[in-house]
């Protein structure tokens, strides 16, 4: 297997970075890996119940999560113990990159959430995105993050969102 694709098998650890350090890191399931996009699926990987109000993150939920080398955006399927679909956590990230078994995105902080219904489209931690200050210290990624959280809001909104994951 080449760092550019994959059988669908096999592990892969994903590392979450934020403002220069390592946020969160755990191993997933590669499923797939294009070339562009790469598909990882992972349990839970916080500790405990993380409960937003809107939905929540707990033990036993699963991951499908789908990164893109050319997008600025990582796009989770979150699914309850039981399968149940809850919905769609989008973190806006710049592209993802990969060197063999690790998986490097860095969180740009504007995430996005999609109900497993469509009915519930929500973009969150904008305020964190504002007082980070890449729109002073670098104004195309800070551009970039907004066109991609743009992007899927439309998407969500307009009804083409499962397509991104076909």
């Amino acid at each position: 297997m080449s760092a550019n694709s994959a059988d669908g098998s096999g592990r892969l650890d994903v590392v979450l970075v934020k403002a220069g350090r390592t946020k969160i890191r755990y191993a997933g399931e590669l499923l797939t890996d294009d070339g562009t996009r790469v598909a990882v699926r992972a349990p839970w990987a916080g500790s405990g119940v993380r409960d937003f109000g809107f939905v929540r993150f707990e033990p036993g939920d699963v991951f499908t999560e789908y990164y893109w080398r050319d997008r600025w955006y990582a796009v989770k399927e979150v699914r309850s113990a039981t399968g149940a679909l809850k919905g769609w956590y989008c973190d806006i990230t710049r592209p993802a990159a990969r060197s063999g078994p690790e998986l490097v995105v860095e969180d740009l902080d504007l995430d996005l959430w999609v109900s497993a219904d469509g009915t519930d489209v929500r973009r969150l931690d904008e305020d964190e995105f504002a007082d980070s200050g890449i729109g002073e210290t670098d104004p195309e990624a800070a551009a970039a993050a907004l066109d991609a959280l743009d992007e899927l809001e439309a998407l969500a909104r307009g009804g083409d969102f499962t397509a991104l994951l076909a």
